[in-house]
């Protein structure tokens, strides 16, 4: 995927190059608000970039099983508050900000944590929270013909 990334880099930074900086941090921040559109929506539909679904929440054994159980993950940290597009001169990235950027990159790579403060711990399965998808690519892509053909 990285090597993707690489040509797609090598394609457009000639482009970008005649660009004055103005425009350059334009269009970073429009690509940034896309790719965060998509991933809010990829999250939304319990999805990984490569396009299997996350794993399950673990089964509970207990009498009862809280509406919590059945609602979809991530409702709250896929929220604009949360996941943040930001764009700085020539890059744009989005990420998670604050205590919600432990739990994602928790998940993102499937580490062990405590579940409560004082309590067990647990190993979470991965569930790649923030990736780059083909459609991403490609709306890449498009978003940066469409930024130079205004020009």
């Amino acid at each position: 995927m990285s090597d993707d990334l690489q040509a797609l880099e090598d394609w457009v930074a000639p482009l970008l190059a005649r660009l004055d900086a103005g425009q350059r941090r334009q269009l970073a921040r429009r690509v940034a608000l896309d790719l965060r559109r998509s991933q809010r929506e990829r999250i939304k539909a319990q999805q990984n970039p490569d396009g299997t679904p996350f794993a399950p929440r673990k089964p509970q054994y207990r009498a009862q099983q809280g509406a919590i159980r059945r609602k979809a993950m991530f409702a709250k940290i896929r929220t604009a508050k949360y996941l943040k597009a930001r764009a700085q001169g020539d890059t744009a990235e989005v990420g998670f900000v604050g205590r919600v950027a432990h739990i994602a990159r928790i998940h993102q790579e499937g580490l062990r944590a405590r579940v409560d403060r004082d309590g067990p711990y647990y190993d979470y399965p991965e569930r790649r929270l923030v990736g780059i998808t083909d459609a991403d690519r490609q709306r890449i892509l498009d978003g940066v013909i469409d930024h130079l053909d205004t020009l």
